[in-house]
């Protein structure tokens, strides 16, 4: 790779900057000044230095987030914040986008990335990766609810779901439940309780295939997926071919 286009996504600055960077002579390559920005470099096996710190390379970036209401999962809105308003300059400069989408007042587990690939993998619906949420129902959620879900409930627009699977935690004049489900229709969870004549009033997503949100994030906060929890992830994409 060239080594104006890695400082460039490394957020050094454009490539213009970049070229003014080397000529003063502030990067090193194994230890020796590099001032030409189409010299070449291996990231995996050279020594980049800039100022005397070393560039630790990377080209994707994997973030998990746990998304608050109120902000939108899309990279840019007009009136609205966006999950991509509440990261740090050093992230944002990949470029991740949201895999996938909460719905507004959504909270919970969203992946950011820029890898397109996996992305695409986690969200096909030929993988049928599941997604469990965490839900406030306003009404008495019943065994024949869970039967319904199994069978796959009837949509808005004509629809029939997936099976999905209906934990009931506690039933009463507010129910708190857990579902799984392996689609991602426009407000599905939402949809699918108006579909039994029930409403949610709050929902959270818990988990989205192998990966489960870090409660130690509050809301509004990220970090970085460890290479563990990439890797996990990885192997699950394999498994499901």
């Amino acid at each position: 790779m060239r080594i104006d286009k890695l400082l460039a996504n490394m957020g050094y600055g454009s490539r213009k900057d970049v070229k003014k960077f080397l000529k003063s002579g502030r990067v090193t390559v194994n230890g020796e000044s590099v001032k030409d920005g189409k010299f070449h470099v291996s990231p995996e096996e050279d020594t980049i230095e800039v100022l005397g710190e070393e560039v630790h390379y990377k080209e994707f970036i994997y973030l998990m987030m746990n998304k608050p209401p109120g902000v939108i999962s899309a990279t840019e809105d007009l009136r609205d914040q966006t999950v991509i308003d509440l990261l740090n300059e050093e992230d944002a400069i990949f470029n991740p986008f949201p895999v996938g989408r909460l719905d507004k007042d959504t909270e919970g587990l969203l992946l950011l990335t820029n890898n397109g690939q996996l992305a695409h993998q986690l969200l096909s619906p030929k993988k049928d990766v599941p997604k469990t949420y965490f839900a406030v129902i306003d009404s008495v959620v019943t065994s024949e609810d869970v039967e319904a879900f199994i069978k796959g409930v009837t949509l808005d627009d004509g629809y029939k779901t997936k099976p999905g699977k209906l934990e009931i935690i506690k039933s009463g004049t507010y129910s708190d439940i857990e579902l799984t489900i392996t689609e991602g229709k426009f407000h599905q969870v939402k949809r699918m309780f108006e579909a039994v004549g029930k409403r949610v009033i709050y929902l959270k997503r818990l988990s989205m295939g192998p990966l489960k949100l870090d409660e130690n994030l509050d809301l509004g906060e990220y970090r970085e997926l460890t290479d563990k929890e990439v890797k996990v992830i990885k192997n699950y994409l394999e498994e499901q071919k």
